[in-house]
């Protein structure tokens, strides 16, 4: 078995830029700003990844484009990459390096594979140490030894593990359509308050008789997260969740799930939903499982969490807490967790088939390089 001869990405990429510094926005003012946040899911996406300003000079230099590959250079989640896959508007932010390379040299939907598999996070977190905030510059980032083999080889892989690409998108699609579902659900019942028997609810002071106004304090306490170093993170099945979501796996878990985990450093006011037991580090808020519904996983969804820090974002806590929102009667609640479990029986079930799928994808790329599986 020959082994693929190996060069570091600094000789291989055409270029090799640092992002650009903007701010972010929900409203539609220029091309899309891809973040840190934005590529650590198994893949982009584009709904979901805001807009910045930007001038005509900046656009060109900072612009994304097919095969183009996008690292994080800092925080929890250094060393995760995206290969850009479509044609998109879009420029990337600062936290983040872009390799370009010459496709008629090499196949960037080969290296993009690699570099978004566990090797290439392997290699930049043993360069970076276990420092609580991590960093690694270009020079670190493009030092990574590549295998390279022939052009038409390199193309014949990235054409096979395109194949686990489309179920692990079409899979990512179906979540975010189940995802939709159960949130116009809980828009239409509990936001426009067409819920079963609206019609004959009597209304008080605004809201449906039985139904209360409650802080997020008085219903539930959000508890803070603990520090989990990357040096002391042991590779397991738990999920480790920062402000972006989940920024790695552990051995062990700190809490029992199912739980709700609210960012409070970074991306604040982010919520997520874990359905397995998981850890939730020093930057999040979580809800334990006792405590915990889909009724208020969705409602803490429509809360406004504003940053108490410009400099800094942060969620200061007593302010979380105050954070206000309708409490039904419980036969609607009970109603309402019996329709949307079953969509989340539905979204845990795809995401695990996905997380096979990367695993599966992860163990075949060693092999198609080094000639251990014919192609």
């Amino acid at each position: 078995m020959i082994q693929p001869e190996s060069k570091p990405l600094a000789d291989i990429a055409e270029s090799v830029r640092y992002g650009y510094t903007a701010s972010a926005t929900r409203e539609p003012v220029g091309p899309h700003f891809l973040r840190i946040t934005d590529i650590v899911p198994l893949q982009i996406d584009w709904d979901s990844v805001p807009y910045c300003t930007i001038d005509e000079k900046n656009l060109e230099r900072y612009r994304l484009q097919p095969g183009d590959i996008v690292v994080a250079r800092t925080g929890a989640t250094v060393g995760y990459a995206k290969l850009i896959r479509d044609e998109r508007d879009a420029v990337f932010a600062s936290y983040l390096v872009r390799f370009r390379f010459d496709s008629s040299e090499v196949e960037p939907g080969y290296i993009g594979r690699v570099l978004e598999s566990d090797m290439y996070k392997r290699f930049v977190l043993s360069r970076v140490g276990g420092a609580a905030q991590p960093n690694a510059n270009a020079k670190v980032l493009s030092a990574f030894p590549l295998p390279l083999p022939p052009l038409d080889t390199q193309k014949r892989i990235a054409s096979i593990l395109s194949a686990y690409d489309d179920l692990i998108e079409n899979n990512r699609r179906r979540i975010q359509l189940l995802g939709q579902s159960a949130r116009l659900l809980f828009k239409e019942w509990f936001v426009h308050l067409r819920f079963p028997g609206h019609e004959h609810a009597k209304i008080k002071d605004g809201i449906p008789e039985k139904w209360e106004k409650k802080t997020l304090g008085e219903v539930v306490p959000l508890k803070y997260g603990k520090t989990l170093k990357q040096d002391d993170r042991i590779p397991g099945p738990y999920p480790v969740f920062g402000s972006s979501g989940v920024v790695g796996f552990h051995n062990k878990a700190l809490v029992q799930g199912p739980g709700i985990i609210v960012g409070r450093k970074g991306n604040v006011g982010s919520v997520y939903w874990s359905a397995t037991d998981y850890h939730p580090i020093d930057t999040v808020y979580f809800i334990d499982s006792e405590n915990c519904n889909f009724y208020l996983f969705y409602a803490l969804l429509n809360t406004a969490f504003i940053s108490t820090d410009v400099a800094v974002p942060g969620l200061n806590r007593n302010f979380a807490h105050s954070r206000t929102f309708l409490m039904p009667e419980q036969k609607i609640l009970r109603l309402f967790e019996e329709f949307v479990t079953p969509l989340h029986g539905q979204i845990n079930n795809l995401r695990k088939y996905n997380d096979s799928l990367k695993k599966a994808r992860d163990i075949l790329l060693p092999r198609l390089m080094n000639g251990e599986v014919t192609l």
